[in-house]
């Protein structure tokens, strides 16, 4: 059994309902992939690197699972396309207001290096908007590569873009 880190972000509202509802019922989904599944609280960070474009809303969910990397990967980008988001390859399209964005952040302590999968999320640790959810439900994690602690890599983190939302029930 894994413990396995995602998290789940959102800034463009679909049909139905508002990028932290989005974050919510996505988080519903990705906790069915494993057990002990544990939410952090919803942050907001800006968007970038179109500071003009919504404000993302994120968390991190930590759950313990018995699938390998890349089936959680395949699952994650289901749960993905389940709330009409399509990866595009266009380059220009990367930081593209989204949906639903989903990473794989880590998997145990398994470093990879494919095509599709990087583990640990190469970007993770210079992220406040997932270094602060990640303390917060996980503060001693360790990341495999660097050896720190998410709450010392999020003590590191500048967090002026990155606030928490209150909880609305």
């Amino acid at each position: 059994m894994a413990v396995t880190l995602i998290s789940l972000g959102s800034n463009k509202r679909n049909a139905k309902a508002s990028p932290a509802k989005i974050v919510m019922l996505a988080a519903n989904s990705v906790a069915s992939l494993g057990k002990n599944a544990k939410l952090s609280s919803l942050y907001r960070s800006d968007a970038w690197p179109d500071p003009i474009a919504p404000a993302y809303v994120n968390a991190v969910m930590r759950l313990e699972t018995d699938f390998a990397a890349e089936e959680i990967l395949s699952a994650i980008l289901a749960i993905e396309a389940g709330f009409s988001r399509i990866r595009s390859t266009d380059p220009a399209k990367r930081y593209a207001p989204r949906t639903l964005d989903l990473d794989l952040l880590a998997h145990g302590d398994v470093r990879m290096e494919t095509s599709a999968l990087s583990l640990p999320h190469p970007r993770m640790a210079g992220r406040g908007f997932v270094l602060l959810p990640l303390a917060e439900i996980a503060p001693d994690w360790r990341h495999p590569v660097k050896g720190e602690t998410a709450s010392e890599m999020a003590a590191a983190c500048d967090p002026s873009s990155v606030a928490r939302l209150p909880f609305t029930g």
